[in-house]
C-alpha cells in the first residue's frame, strides 16, 4: 500500500502468457526491492482471478487470497444489499466484513455501513477497497465483541477457511459449522435481534439449518456459489427454501414454502433428459421443478428428470436420447470406434466413474463428437448417449 507499491501495480499487467522470470527481473532492474515485487505480482496475480467475481473494478482493488476465495461476486452482493433495502434498514453491520465486498454493495444502495473484521491485513485491504464510499466506515475488531444495538440490520459472513502453510499459500476450507468463525451456534442465537443475513458455503448441512428462515442457495451461470439464510424482514414471507440462478438474462428464482425435502415421481426414462441447476439440487427443489413440466426422475436419488417432450428452462440443460447402452467399456468402445468420435463429453451421477479416466480409456479417434451421461437408469447402472438441444 505504499505509493511505489500502488504506482507498480497500476503499471504492471499479469496475464496466462507473462513471463514471470522475464517481468520480475525487470522489476528488479528498475530498482524495486525483492520484497515489492512478490507483492506487486502476487496482487497482479488476484486481480487477474478476481476479473470473474469483480469484472472491471478488480483493477482498483487489493485483495488476499483466502479473502477472494470467500467473497461474494458483486452481482450476488448487490442482492443481499437489496435485501437489507427493502427491509427498510437505513443502517447494517457487516459483521467479518473480510476485504469488503459485502459493504461495497450495501453503500452503493445508499446504506450506512460499518465493516468489521479481526484481521488486520484483511482489514488494511477492505478499507482500501471501501475508500471511495463515505458512508463506510471499517473497524479491525472481533465480531463477537461488537454492539449491534445502533443498527438496523446485521450481514455474518463466518471465516470458513483458515491458511495453512508457513506462508499462507493454502486455503483449509470448513466443512463444519462449529469450527466457522464465529461460531456458527453464537451467530444463529443473533438472528432475532434485527433483519440478518448469514453468507454460508453452497455445502452447508440441511440439518444445520433452523426453522422459521429462507435458504436460497444461489447459483451464477450454473456455478453454486452460496448458501445464505434470512432472518427477520430480510427473509420473504412465506418463503422456507429457494434457488436463484443468475445468468446473462437475469436472476430467476423457485420458492418452495415447505421447510422439508419432497422427492420427485418416479418414472420410465423418455425420449428427452434434463440436467437441473446446481441451485434446484442442491435446496432439494429438483421436485418442484420437475412438477412444472410434468417430468420424472428415471432413478431413485438421482438429480436427472425427463420427459416425452423436450422443455427450454433457465434452470435446466435438455438433452435428446440418441441410445441406452449398459455400462459395458469394451462395448462403448466399439460403439465410439464405430462412430468416429474423437471428442467426448462425459458427464455422470449416481456412478464412481471418472470421466477423465474413461475418456483416456476410450482412446478416441475420430472427427465427430459425443456426449455421454454414465448414471443409474432404475437400479441398472447404463450409459446415455444424448444429443444436447441448445
Amino acid at each position: 500500500m505504499t505509493p511505489e507499491g500502488l504506482s507498480l501495480l497500476a503499471e504492471t499487467r499479469f496475464d496466462a502468457k507473462a513471463d514471470v522470470v522475464r517481468l520480475v527481473s525487470d522489476l528488479r532492474s528498475q530498482g524495486h526491492s525483492p520484497a515489492v515485487v512478490a507483492a506487486v505480482l502476487s496482487q497482479a496475480k488476484l486481480r487477474r482471478r478476481a476479473e470473474t467475481k469483480f469484472g472491471e473494478f478488480a483493477t482498483r482493488m487489493l485483495f488476499t487470497e483466502a479473502g477472494l476465495e470467500q467473497a461474494s461476486r458483486l452481482k450476488v452482493a448487490a442482492l443481499h444489499a437489496g435485501r437489507f433495502r427493502d427491509a427498510g434498514c437505513s443502517s447494517v453491520a457487516d459483521l467479518g466484513c473480510g476485504i469488503g465486498t459485502e459493504s461495497m454493495a450495501f453503500a452503493a444502495v445508499g446504506i450506512e455501513v460499518d465493516a468489521f473484521e479481526l484481521d488486520e491485513v484483511t482489514g488494511a485491504i477492505a478499507t482500501y477497497n471501501l475508500a471511495p464510499f463515505d458512508n463506510v466506515r471499517v473497524h479491525q475488531a472481533d465480531v463477537t465483541q461488537v454492539d449491534t444495538k445502533p443498527f438496523d440490520g446485521q450481514f455474518f459472513d463466518p471465516a470458513r477457511r483458515e491458511l495453512g502453510g508457513p506462508k499462507r499459500e493454502r486455503a483449509v476450507r470448513k466443512f463444519d459449522p462449529t469450527d466457522y468463525s464465529p461460531n456458527f451456534d453464537w451467530v444463529l442465537a443473533r438472528t432475532t435481534e434485527r433483519p440478518t443475513g448469514i453468507k454460508l458455503g453452497p455445502g452447508h448441512p440441511h440439518e444445520a439449518i433452523p426453522q422459521g428462515c429462507e435458504a436460497q442457495w444461489v447459483s451464477v451461470e450454473g456455478d453454486l456459489v452460496e448458501c445464505a439464510l434470512w432472518f427477520g424482514a430480510a427473509a420473504r414471507e412465506g418463503v422456507a427454501r429457494s434457488a436463484l440462478l443468475i445468468d446473462g438474462v437475469g436472476a430467476h428464482i423457485l420458492d418452495s414454502t415447505n421447510e422439508e425435502r419432497m422427492d420427485a415421481t418416479l418414472g420410465e426414462l423418455q425420449e428427452y433428459v434434463f440436467e437441473p441447476d446446481a441451485a434446484v439440487i442442491r435446496s432439494h427443489l429438483v421436485a418442484n421443478l420437475a412438477g412444472q413440466f410434468g417430468a420424472t426422475l428415471f432413478a431413485p436419488e438421482i438429480a436427472y428428470l425427463t420427459a416425452a417432450e423436450a422443455h427450454r428452462s433457465p434452470w435446466l440443460r435438455t438433452y435428446r436420447l440418441v441410445d441406452n447402452l449398459p455400462f459395458d467399456r469394451k462395448k462403448l468402445k466399439a460403439y465410439l470406434r464405430e462412430r468416429a468420435v474423437g471428442i467426448l463429453e462425459i458427464k455422470k451421477r449416481g456412478s464412481d466413474v471418472s470421466p477423465e479416466a474413461l475418456r483416456k480409456e476410450m482412446a478416441l479417434k475420430g472427427e465427430n463428437a459425443a456426449t455421454l451421461i454414465v448414471t443409474r437408469v432404475g437400479d441398472a447402472h447404463r450409459v446415455l448417449v444424448v444429443e444436447p438441444i441448445r
